[in-house]
């Protein structure tokens, strides 16, 4: 989806379009696209809607994103969605995707694991 999809008269003070769009589709829209083992922030999905309503993105998320590949879409720190890391983790394995081991922590290796809907949807790394 592009980034000018939503016309920025469009949108509400905190970034959610207004104009007839359907936030929740289009957000389930861009999750569905991340490829196995990547993983988008949710500034970035917003980003390539358009918005900068990352905290609607999470709103979504936890209402309508038990059906998506929920764990691909992360804290801007590289870390899972809160009380899903467990779960997260096993599916990060899963798929391959880029780690980075701390002495008591773990989180996403984000320079080799983001990706963008405007990138090349191949292996980035």
């Amino acid at each position: 989806m592009p980034a000018d999809a939503v016309p920025s008269d469009a949108v509400l003070s905190d970034g959610v379009p207004t104009d007839g769009v359907d936030f929740g589709a289009a957000v389930a829209e861009v999750v569905r696209l991340i490829p196995p083992g990547h993983v988008m922030t949710y500034g970035d999905v917003a980003a390539a809607l358009g918005s900068r309503a990352s905290r609607a993105v999470g709103k979504v998320m936890a209402h309508e994103g038990a059906g998506l590949p929920w764990w691909r879409v992360v804290r801007a720190g590289g870390h899972p969605p809160l009380h899903h890391e467990a779960r997260a983790l096993e599916h990060y394995r899963a798929e391959g995707t880029p780690l980075v081991q701390g002495a008591s922590t773990w989180r996403l290796d984000m320079r080799r694991a983001r990706w963008s809907p405007t990138t090349d949807g191949d292996d980035p790394y």
